[in-house]
């Protein structure tokens, strides 16, 4: 029988021991995926993201400890512990069963090595077909509006940012993947590439059965694409739920502080708020919420009771003492269309707008 999920992730915790104390980078984290499901994980830098991205692959950098589970289900044998494989183990499920893009796609790809070579090399590695691997690099490419002998002739700087980010995607997926987590894939790209190859990855998932975790900053951005929300901030989630509702109903006071402080063509430029004060040091973080030290909403409980995830709508929960108040403390104006596209999940965009300018790169 088919497990539900196809990644669980429970009580996960990454410390680092510092010689001024321990840094809890990664707090106690419960996260399902799943299956075919994207699930967009959103908050402000050093809130924890890409910790998290590590530890569902037990890539977390010595001398970071992880603890917790992390468990995988393929879709046929049994479920897979990841946190107990071996070096080779490890070695097979990433890329083969949960493959990663990472932020900025130069730094990815080795400049004197042509991208086919990429490739090749990745296929040789994990002794797959090569033959078989390049025909479905070349269609995996050309689902992404690229030019397959072109990009695979190339050496990565005689590619766009755009280009460089999908020719990533695709080797990313290259070993047919069930999972495929992407920490700030667009971060470096322009607002009309990033909303490009959202639609792009959307029609990709479909296609290939993928489930799909994607961090990010920009809440509006990414929920056009995802199915599901979450909001890291200062190592835990304080708020999780169906991208719609997240989006429109946000419950908890730093969620709609971020929508807040999101730039909005729609509304007056003085509407945007920017949050005051900072997250705190992960080496004395608060006793209770973390976020009181800079909510609104804060009182004497917040400051010493760690508030627990509280249900503010149909599987939507916001870990909040005063979550009813919110949306008087904290307003916010959502653009139309993001509030229209986080109704529909991966209708962010257009393709054709993917097609990066140049001889022989759009279909």
């Amino acid at each position: 029988m088919t497990h539900d999920n196809v990644l669980e992730i429970r009580n996960a915790s990454v410390s680092f021991e510092m010689d001024r104390g321990t840094a809890t980078v990664l707090n106690g984290v419960d996260l399902d995926v799943g299956r075919e499901e994207i699930v967009g994980i959103v908050g402000e830098s050093g809130s924890g993201k890409s910790m998290l991205a590590s530890a569902m692959l037990d890539a977390v950098e010595e001398p970071g400890e992880l603890a917790g589970e992390v468990t995988y289900y393929p879709r046929d044998g049994d479920p897979v512990d990841v946190l107990s494989l071996s070096e080779e183990g490890l070695r097979t499920l990433r890329w083969e069963e949960i493959a990663m893009v990472f932020q900025g796609a130069m730094s990815s790809f080795n400049p004197t090595m042509k991208i086919g070579g990429h490739f090749r090399e990745t296929l040789e590695a994990h002794d797959y077909d090569v033959g078989v691997g390049m025909d479905r690099a070349r269609d995996l490419l050309s689902d992404l509006y690229l030019d397959p002998e072109r990009v695979l002739s190339a050496h990565p700087h005689e590619l766009s940012g755009g280009m460089s980010q999908r020719a990533l995607i695709a080797l990313s997926l290259v070993l047919e993947p069930d999972v495929l987590v992407m920490d700030e894939p667009t971060a470096a790209l322009d607002l009309l590439m990033q909303r490009s190859i959202l639609a792009l990855l959307s029609d990709i998932q479909e296609k290939h059965d993928l489930s799909v975790v994607f961090i990010t900053h920009d809440l509006p951005l990414v929920a056009g694409l995802a199915d599901r929300l979450a909001v890291l901030y200062a190592f835990e989630i304080v708020e999780r739920g169906p991208a719609g509702s997240v989006l429109r109903d946000a419950s908890h006071p730093y969620t709609r502080a971020l929508l807040s402080a999101v730039p909005n063509l729609d509304a007056p430029l003085d509407s945007m708020r920017a949050i005051d004060g900072s997250a705190p040091d992960p080496v004395h973080t608060p006793a209770g919420c973390s976020y009181a030290p800079r909510c609104p909403l804060s009182t004497e409980e917040c400051l010493n009771v760690d508030p627990d995830p509280r249900s503010v709508g149909e599987n939507h929960t916001a870990r909040c003492h005063h979550w009813e108040d919110a949306a008087e403390a904290v307003p916010f104006a959502l653009a139309d269309d993001a509030a229209e596209s986080s109704d529909a999940p991966g209708s962010s965009g257009s393709t054709d707008a993917a097609t990066d300018g140049g001889p022989g790169v759009g279909r």
